[in-house]
């Protein structure tokens, strides 16, 4: 850290000479303007950045030294969390069938991302989404919504013994990740630019704090997949009425407390922050009470059903780390 003391002139004018080493390495000339961002920690940035647009981030990727098609598509994904906004996909003969496949998934999994230019030898995947028309807490609601449906879908293919209803839920799973990536993206957009935070209307914490939220949702939406992958084993047993009765029970129970973490999240409210991690204690012990009842069950049924039961006591584990972050927001507010 450099120290620099404050000076005054013109006799109301407070001024500070900034780094020489940084003035050269970003060509800035005499007469050229420069940005001040006031920061809520009470810090200044000074950036060249005045116009406030994204910056132009591009990546490329040759395929020649890259031929696994996974690895291209968590590449690809990697950039666009990354926040580059133009990546390029070249290879020095002809690009196999496949690999422009990957690229098409890749566009079919992100939000925003379009194949503007293509020859047989390169792709050019532009973004096309200005990313401060979707806020953090709209997409965060989406996510809860998606997520929502899911639970009660899996709820209800339980009671009714519906597997199609379970394989339905099964194709929701990509939807949330396209939410996640978006909101990671654009948290990633915000730490390398922090000009882009007061474009898109929220404060550094709040953008952390989002990231969080969605990255937890994301791992809620996660469970309820593998409730599902072992809702298809239990509804192959017939099950008992009691059992089905404990399972409705908790489960509405996880989805009550997830749904009071989000809302505790969107309305920015502690009380109810406090008293749903208070309420996450009632839901272990209705869990505790179905693992006495599944140790009377055998076989892969009883392995089935504790996967279940283990997956809705960790929405409730992770419904109460929302509402933790939820908590830590708020108390850094009060500066």
């Amino acid at each position: 850290m450099e120290i620099r003391k404050v000076q005054m002139t013109g006799g109301s004018s407070y001024i500070i000479t900034l780094p020489k080493e940084w003035i050269k390495s970003l060509k800035i000339q005499k007469n050229d303007s420069v940005g001040l961002i006031s920061q809520s920690d009470g810090t200044l940035l000074v950036t060249p950045k005045i116009n406030r647009e994204q910056i132009q981030k591009i990546k490329e990727f040759d395929v020649n030294i890259v031929t696994n098609q996974n690895l291209i598509l968590r590449q690809l994904i990697g950039a666009y969390i990354q926040g580059y906004n133009c990546i390029k996909i070249k290879s020095t003969t002809r690009m196999s069938p496949t690999i422009k496949m990957t690229v098409r998934k890749f566009t079919r999994t992100t939000i925003g991302q379009e194949v503007v230019e293509e020859t047989d030898k390169y792709i050019l995947v532009k973004d096309i989404l200005n990313p401060t028309e979707m806020p953090f807490d709209r997409t965060i609601k989406r996510m809860h919504i998606i997520v929502k449906g899911m639970h009660e879908d899996i709820i209800t293919s339980i009671r009714k013994n519906d597997k199609k209803l379970v394989e339905d839920v099964l194709l929701r799973d990509n939807e949330i990740d396209r939410l996640h990536w978006l909101v990671a993206r654009q948290h990633n957009i915000i730490l390398q630019n922090f000009s882009f935070a007061d474009k898109m209307g929220v404060s550094i914490e709040l953008a952390n704090t989002s990231f969080l939220v969605s990255r937890i949702v994301e791992r809620i939406g996660d469970h309820i997949i593998r409730i599902a992958n072992n809702t298809i084993n239990l509804t192959s047993n017939k099950i008992e009425e009691i059992l089905i009765e404990k399972l409705e029970s908790a489960s509405y129970m996880a989805l009550d407390i997830f749904n009071k973490s989000i809302n505790s999240f969107l309305r920015k409210d502690l009380k109810l922050a406090n008293d749903t991690i208070d309420y996450v204690s009632k839901l272990e012990t209705r869990c505790k009470e179905i693992n006495k009842i599944a140790l009377k069950q055998k076989g892969d049924f009883i392995i089935s059903l504790g996967y279940v039961v283990e997956s809705i006591s960790r929405i409730g584990e992770y419904s109460s780390d929302i509402c933790e972050n939820v908590i830590n927001y708020i108390i850094g507010l009060d500066k």
